[in-house]
Formats: structure tokens, C-alpha cells, sequence
């Protein structure tokens, strides 16, 4: 009899024991016999007789019940508990458990069995009432809001190598907020939780210095503490012009039976500060107009994301000596600052462009600078001063479609705008044949976009597009188009989207087949022959038939002055380029208004159609207004309640296929009898060796670690954009002990250009005899394909022996919509991260790539390419390999791939 478990309530906790028990009902005569509890592989639909590999036996029990007053003394029916016995290790109940529960395999299935199968006496029967009792403590999560407060204030700070924070205090305060690894619903107990600080110092006082350790401490003091609280503590002295960092985890506290223990969580990144009592202090901070600091029980929202605030910032009043101030907002560690000199020593200075990006509360951060040089050589500034207020919320889109209508098969040929701001301009579909609705859509299952001449092969099916009536935004003022674009064919310009006049177009977003780039222009003139002034993307030849994200901004700064007008394209959130300001590019230019309605998948000139997009487009909206790079990196994340949208664009599954290749699932949630995935990327093909389709229990994709893989051609995202890649995996043991240190069997990958390394990649790596480590990574690479960043996120723990021989999820995300200050000062444009099972591997360092990367060519399962070298063969089975646009978040990673599912 079989018992499956999904981890529930239990993920994310320490087990301390479990104690498994089912009710047996009936037994074959009144003699005990052995019960063996056996761990085995999951059940699916695939599993076929004699059932699942067993892997391990969790315990065994001598017994007899169920026969009544059959027997004397009586049998009733019994609950038979099984729970580790001190004196049998080979029972591993407890010890599987804790593996399941922390995520290291998706489902625990549980067989009792006779030991002697053969021995009919030794038959039972048991309810299907089985339960898994456990006891527990709270896993503890890496600390949050880790800092140090610069002086006599209340607010801390968090700073890299490359801009260290200053604290003119010997004794500064530090703080970090305890954490559990999974957060606690209300009413859970929630944790016994300490926080360790660990400081170090440099031994030149420079960055380059060797690092030691010379302080650390503990809050509480005694006791503990709830999963949230915030702890502070100041440090002992510290030598004045010293270079220090610090960081900090959370400590989680258990006793049970007798025994006690601690859990710790991995460090907090490091915190950079030196301390220096000479610098300037804490400046002033005065708002002028429109923004008014919070108050302790009122916080007022006014002005809005881009609208700017006038501020004065002035001298502490113990300088005499304050030359500069430099201000950023405190809402991401890539904020860039802005720096204004004093025009007189020591005298304030007003600031009137000080703009935030978001709406909400905002945090702005100033500090003063004699402008003397540091021990690294660098302005010295002083210790922040810190300023909050709340911006009012951004104007709503003018125009939004969603294309959520367009079912395939309906006949519906309008799109609603579904904007809340002015007047509504539904989008009215033309040329039948070529136009209509698409299951292929950005935001998800159930979703519709709208398909535009893909067709191919009928010409007559190549001119589909979409219109509104009238203008869908006054292209004499401020505004912002965006969509998301899903380009097929790129042997001709492709107009995503575009809006005319009489005698051109006002504006286009579209591919360039010439300099093969994405492209948002903008016409000098309504007039016959115009000049077209441009904002390229950064990189060329985009992929084709992948989900890829377009803005183009049109500003007048806020006033008349035509001289200072600007455009700018985004993709994928990332400004491209710097903003081109029309004036300089064509004297002519002038900001005129559009009188044409808004066009979807062309361009319109003296009123002909050309350069008709062939594929999809999705999820389109338009502004009255310029939004900032804050607020366009919002919108490439699709949120809907606080939550990404994800589409899944990639899906291959071994326990489906046969033969030679693994096939693509079939499904399509809006068409149940399907029998191709919509995407159609095709099947992986087998290598000639070291690969097949086979299996003892089910079907996988089983490689040999020596030359079996599969592949096809990718790639299937665009990678300079957010995006989720999952394996479900089985590690061959066996063959990895063989293999040596610094081994490195690639799960999936895909390749780059040149082909000698992987764009992003999902490995096992041999850290020494014994020990693996799973890996999740990104790789850009130069036109050479020579390395010039990697981002890698690496597990937390090393594989434990319950993870080999049984079927493990590992997920990879890339979200190029976080970006942040890396310790040497450069802006990375996205953050890795790996997920096993359902939680996410929390590291002491932030894995950024500052070069965007796009791979081509192979996408390959079982093997990859790294180190300027291709092969890295898996020893191992794959099940599934599933890659969605988008980045996913905890609980979407726990929800679409960690929950039990066949």
C-alpha cells in the first residue's frame, strides 16, 4: 500500500522527529510478522508494475491486528506507529522527512510492505487514514533591513565596497529584522530568533585590505525574539578612520526530548562604512514645493512619480567646511545620485528637479561633502540625512487593451480599451484572414493576444492589423507607448505600434530590418518626405518568436521649450542608450499632433498601410505623460495583486515520449483537445549515444554523465528580460562519486553565440569527494565569446543523500526588472536566483549581471557549455524541462512547479 505526501504546512521547517502511522484492519492469521515502511519514488500516471524503485527503508514494526475476537487475546484493529530506533540506524524516518520538508524533493511516498512478500501469513491490510506526525522548529530566513545608522539618527543604511557608508560616531548602532525562511501565517507560533552581527576591518583601511573579524554580538541579549523584530545594538569602540563591513543571520533556537540546539540562516550581504569623526555631518533637509515630510501619525501624498520636488539642502551646524551635497532616493540600491556644488562654502543649496519614480513612500537620502579625499582616494562625503515623504500615485494609462477577448474562433473583431482616463478607444481588427486572437499571450493561461499575419505562405493574409477611430494620445505633449511584442519574421520593418497625421507618421516602434534593431522614432514634421530623428536599442538582431517587452518615451521636460524635447525607447524595462533630444538631431523638428488613430501591427502615410508586424502583440497601453525608468520597469513585470505575470513558452516531457526525441506536452489550457504545444518549439532530439527514453518505473530521459544530452534549436525567451527555467532531475549517484572534483553536469543550458559558453545554464557541481552543490547561472560574453560577467546563485547547502536517486525540482530565475549597485560600482541590469523545490537558495551575495546576454543557436538538456569548453554531460534522468517568460516569485515557483502533481 501506497501513501503520498505533498509538504503543505510542513515546507520550510526544521523537522526534529516524525513518527509515521496507519491503522491496520486486518492481518492473516493471529502470528506478528514483519512490517517494513519503505521509501519509494513517486507515483504518476506512468508508473507501471511492480510500482515504484524502493530507496530506502524509513523503520519496521512486529505485529498483528485486525483479526478480532478471532484471536485470544483479542486483535481489534490498530494504529501501527513507526518512528527511528536509536538502536537501528538504518531507519531514516526522521532524517527523510526533514530533507522533504526543506524542500529537497517535491513528494514523499511512503510503501508497507510485508519483509517477506513470499510468506502469505505475512500479508495485512491497512486504512487509507495513514498519517505523518512531526515535530518541528522554525528554519531561520536570512536577516532584512541589515545596516548601520550613520550618526544620531533612527534610519540605517546598507552600502557597498564602492561607496561605503560614513558614521561619525566611534560607536555606531547597528540593526538587522530576524526572519524565518517561510513566513508565518497570523496565529502560528513564530519562531525563538536571535540575530549574530559579525564586523571586520580592513587592514589598510582601504577596500584592498585583508579583512578580519574584530567585534561581533548577539539581541537579544538573552532570550529571544518573533519572526520580524528588529534588532539594534551599538558596537564597541572603533579606531577612528577605519574601513569596516558588517552583516548579519538570523539564529534559530530549538529544544525537544531532552536536547536542545541553534539553526543558523547564511549572512546578510556585507555593509560597507567607515568611520571617520572629521567628515561632515548630517546635512539639513528642507522641502520646498510640492512634497511635505511625514509626520509620526500623518504622511499627506502630493505631486506624483516624475513630477519634482524643490528641496534645500543646508550645512550641519557643526561644518564650516561643506562644499557639495550629493541626494538619492533610498527605494533601490541602484538608485543613482545626483551631485550640486555650493556656489559659497558652507551656504545651502535649493534643488528644484529632484524627481521620484515611484509612487508611495519615498525615502531621499543627502549628504555633504568638503570635498577632500578619503583613504581610496575618493570625495569624501558624510553620513546621510534622511527625508520621507509620500508621492501621490501616478496618473492611470489613457489607453490599455489586453486583447482578453480576441478567444480564438469567436468571431470577435474589437478590442476594448479598457483605460480608466479620458475617452475610450477600442481597437477595431482589420483583414480577417490575417487577423484575429491568439491562446499565445504574455499574461498567462486563459489569456488571449492579438495574432497578426502569421499566417505566412497567403499573401492576402499578410496585411491584418488594428486600428482606434481617433487619436489615442496628443502626440504635441508628453507621452508613453508600450506593448509587448512577439516578432516572427524580421525580413522587413515590423511597426508595432504607430499613430499619423495627413502626410506621415508621428511616431513608430518597431524592428528595423535595416539596422536590424528595435527602433522608436519620432517626424520632425507632418509633411510629405520627413525626417525621421531615432532612439535605437542597444543590441541587434533580436530574437524572433519571443515575448519581448517595448516603450517609447516622448518628453517635453514639462515646459515649451521644443529645444529640449527627448525620446527614448526601453526593451525589457532598460533604457537604451540616453535619451536623443530631437532638437540636435533635426533643426526642423517640431512637436506636432497626430490627427490618426492608433495603429497595431503597421504604419500610415498619406494614408497607406506599410510595414505590417508579423506575430503577436499584447498587453499594449499609452500615457498622457513621460513615465519614469522606475515606473516602466513596473510595467514589464505585468502585476497583477502584487503578483508577476508568467507565461509558460517552453515545455518538453520525457514521461510522454518514445523512441528517439522527447516530446512537447500537448497542453494548452484554452484548448483541452490539442495534441501540439501552442509555441511549437519541437521536440528534443537525442544524441547518438549515451541518451534514451526508458526507465524502471517510469518513462525519463536517461543520460549516461559521458555523452548523452538532447537538444533543439533556441532560443525561447528573450534572455535580456525576466524569465523562469525549471528541470524536474534524478542525479545518478553512482556515476557522480566517479566523476572529479570541479565536475560539472549540466542539467539545461543554452548556448551563446560563439557556442563556448552558456547564456544561462542549471548544474550539479562536485565541490570535493562527496560533496554537490546545485547552480544556477547567467554568462555574458563579448563578440569574441570571451567571458565578461557571470551571475551565479548557488544552493545554500550541498546535496544531502535524500536527494540522489529520487526526482528533484530545480528552478532558475533571472528578473532583469531588479537592478542594484554591485560592490565595485558598476549597475547591474537583473538578479539570479535558484530555487530547490519550493524555496529559494539564500546566498551572502547578490548574483547581478551587468552586461545583458542573449543566447542563440542550441538549447540542450544533459549537457552545456562553460569554460570554453562544450560537453559537461549529466549523470542522471530528467523528467521534465519546462522555461516560461517572466520571472516567477516564491509563491508562484511553490504553486506552478513544487506542488504535487503527476
Amino acid at each position: 500500500m501506497y501513501f503520498e505526501f505533498g509538504p503543505g504546512a510542513l515546507a520550510g521547517k526544521h523537522v526534529l522527529d516524525a513518527t509515521f502511522r496507519a491503522r491496520e484492519t486486518w492481518s492473516f492469521n493471529c502470528t506478528p510478522y514483519w512490517v517494513d515502511l519503505e521509501r519509494t519514488d513517486n507515483i504518476s500516471e506512468g508508473t507501471r508494475w511492480p510500482g515504484p524503485k524502493q530507496l530506502d527503508q524509513m523503520g519496521d514494526r512486529y505485529v498483528s491486528a485486525g483479526r478480532g475476537d478471532l484471536c485470544s487475546p483479542e486483535q481489534p484493529d490498530s494504529w501501527v506507529e513507526f518512528n527511528d530506533s536509536p538502536q537501528e540506524p538504518d531507519e531514516n524516518l526522521t532524517s527523510t522527512v526533514r530533507a522533504f520538508a526543506a524542500g529537497k524533493f517535491p513528494r514523499l511516498t511512503l510503501m508497507l510492505r510485508a519483509k517477506d512478500e513470499s510468506e502469505p501469513r505475512a500479508w495485512k491490510r491497512f486504512d487509507n487514514n495513514a498519517e505523518l506526525k512531526v515535530w518541528y522548529v522554525h528554519t531561520p530566513g536570512v536577516p532584512t533591513s541589515v545596516g548601520v545608522i550613520p550618526g544620531t539618527g533612527t534610519t540605517a543604511a546598507c552600502r557597498p565596497a564602492s561607496d561605503p557608508l560614513t558614521v561619525t560616531v566611534d560607536t555606531p548602532t547597528v540593526q538587522a529584522r530576524v526572519q524565518t525562511k517561510v513566513e508565518q501565517h497570523e496565529g502560528e507560533e513564530e519562531g525563538y530568533l536571535q540575530a549574530e552581527f559579525v564586523m571586520q576591518r580592513s587592514s589598510t583601511d582601504k577596500a584592498s585590505g585583508t579583512w578580519s573579524q574584530v567585534w561581533s554580538d548577539y539581541k537579544p541579549d538573552s532570550g529571544w525574539d518573533p519572526d520580524g523584530t528588529l534588532e539594534k545594538v551599538t558596537t564597541t569602540k572603533r579606531a577612528d578612520g577605519g574601513l569596516y563591513r558588517l552583516r548579519a543571520r538570523t539564529q534559530s533556537h530549538w529544544s525537544y526530548n531532552g536536547k536542545s540546539g541553534d539553526l543558523f540562516s547564511p549572512y546578510s550581504s556585507w555593509c560597507y562604512l567607515r568611520i571617520d569623526s572629521t567628515a561632515p555631518k548630517m546635512p539639513t533637509i528642507k522641502s520646498n514645493a510640492p512634497y511635505s515630510e511625514c509626520l509620526t501619525n500623518a504622511c499627506e501624498p502630493r505631486g506624483g512619480p516624475g513630477v519634482a520636488g524643490s528641496f534645500t539642502f543646508g550645512p550641519n551646524t557643526a561644518d564650516r567646511d561643506v562644499e557639495a551635497y550629493r541626494w538619492r532616493f533610498m527605494s533601490s540600491k541602484a538608485d543613482a545620485t545626483k551631485k550640486v556644488d555650493a556656489k559659497t562654502t558652507n551656504a545651502p543649496v535649493t534643488v528644484t528637479d529632484v524627481k521620484p519614480g515611484l509612487a508611495g513612500t519615498q525615502t531621499l537620502s543627502v549628504e555633504a561633502s568638503d570635498l577632500k579625499l578619503d583613504k581610496d582616494g575618493r570625495v569624501r562625503w558624510g553620513p546621510p540625512s534622511f527625508f520621507t515623504f509620500k508621492v501621490g500615485l501616478a496618473p492611470e494609462a489613457s489607453g490599455r487593451w489586453h486583447f482578453a477577448e480576441l478567444k480564438p474562433g469567436s468571431g470577435t473583431m474589437t478590442a476594448a480599451d479598457t483605460g480608466t482616463v479620458g475617452v475610450r478607444h477600442n481597437a477595431t481588427l482589420v483583414g480577417e484572414a490575417g487577423t484575429g486572437g491568439s491562446t499565445r499571450a504574455r499574461i498567462g493561461a486563459g489569456d488571449y493576444s492579438l495574432r497578426l499575419n502569421d499566417d505566412t505562405g497567403n499573401p492576402a493574409q499578410q496585411t491584418g492589423y488594428a486600428a482606434t477611430a481617433s487619436p489615442a494620445v496628443n502626440t504635441q505633449d508628453s507621452f508613453t507607448i508600450s506593448g509587448w511584442a512577439y516578432l516572427t519574421d524580421a525580413s522587413a520593418n515590423r511597426v508595432v505600434l504607430s499613430q499619423a497625421g495627413s502626410k506621415t507618421t508621428a511616431f513608430a516602434l518597431y524592428y528595423s530590418a535595416s539596422y536590424r534593431k528595435w527602433v522608436f522614432n519620432r517626424a520632425d514634421k507632418d509633411q510629405a518626405g520627413p525626417e525621421f530623428i531615432r532612439s535605437f536599442a542597444d543590441a541587434a538582431d533580436p530574437p524572433l518568436n519571443v515575448w519581448t517587452h517595448l516603450v517609447g518615451v516622448f518628453s517635453t521636460q514639462g515646459d515649451t521649450d521644443r529645444r529640449n524635447d527627448t525620446i527614448q525607447l526601453f526593451v525589457n524595462g532598460q533604457p537604451q542608450g540616453r535619451p536623443v533630444v530631437l532638437a540636435n538631431s533635426a533643426s526642423t523638428y517640431e512637436p506636432w499632433s497626430s490627427t490618426g488613430g492608433l495603429q497595431f501591427g503597421r504604419s500610415v502615410s498619406s494614408g497607406a498601410g506599410a510595414d505590417h508586424f508579423f506575430g503577436l502583440l499584447d498587453e499594449v497601453a499609452v500615457w498622457q505623460d513621460a513615465r519614469s525608468p522606475e515606473q516602466i520597469r513596473l510595467e514589464a513585470r505585468l502585476e497583477t495583486d502584487s503578483q508577476p505575470a508568467n507565461e509558460l513558452v517552453a515545455h518538453w516531457d520525457a514521461t510522454i515520449s518514445s523512441g528517439t526525441r522527447v516530446a512537447e506536452s500537448p497542453e494548452d489550457p484554452d484548448n483541452p483537445t490539442s495534441t501540439t504545444f501552442p509555441y511549437g518549439r519541437g521536440e528534443l532530439a537525442l544524441s547518438a549515444s549515451g541518451a534514451a527514453l526508458t526507465g524502471d518505473d517510469s518513462t525519463a530521459l536517461v543520460l549516461d554523465g559521458r555523452a548523452g544530452y538532447a537538444s533543439v534549436a533556441g532560443p525561447v525567451v528573450d534572455e535580456t528580460g525576466s524569465f523562469t527555467v525549471s528541470a524536474r532531475v534524478r542525479l545518478n549517484k553512482a556515476l557522480l562519486d566517479a566523476k572529479p572534483v570541479g565536475f560539472r553536469g549540466t542539467v539545461a543550458a543554452q548556448a551563446t553565440a560563439a557556442g563556448k559558453e552558456s547564456s544561462w545554464a542549471l548544474w550539479v557541481e562536485k565541490a570535493a569527494d562527496g560533496v554537490y552543490q546545485w547552480k544556477f547561472g547567467r554568462t555574458a560574453v563579448d563578440s569574441t565569446g570571451k567571458v565578461v560577467d557571470t551571475a551565479i546563485a548557488p544552493a545554500q547547502e550541498s546535496i544531502g543523500d535524500r536527494e540522489f536517486n529520487t526526482w528533484v525540482d530545480v528552478t532558475g530565475i533571472f528578473d532583469a526588472t531588479q537592478d542594484f549597485a554591485a560592490d565595485d560600482g558598476t549597475q547591474r541590469f537583473g538578479v539570479a536566483q535558484l530555487y530547490v523545490g519550493p524555496f529559494v537558495q539564500q546566498g551572502e551575495e547578490d548574483p547581478g549581471l551587468s552586461v545583458a546576454e542573449q543566447g542563440t543557436g542550441t538549447l540542450s538538456a544533459g549537457r552545456g557549455s562553460a569554460n570554453s569548453a562544450i560537453g559537461h554531460y549529466l549523470p542522471g534522468d530528467l523528467a521534465k524541462l519546462r522555461v516560461w517568460a517572466g520571472a516567477m516569485t516564491a509563491d508562484q515557483v511553490d504553486l506552478q512547479i513544487s506542488r504535487p502533481s503527476t
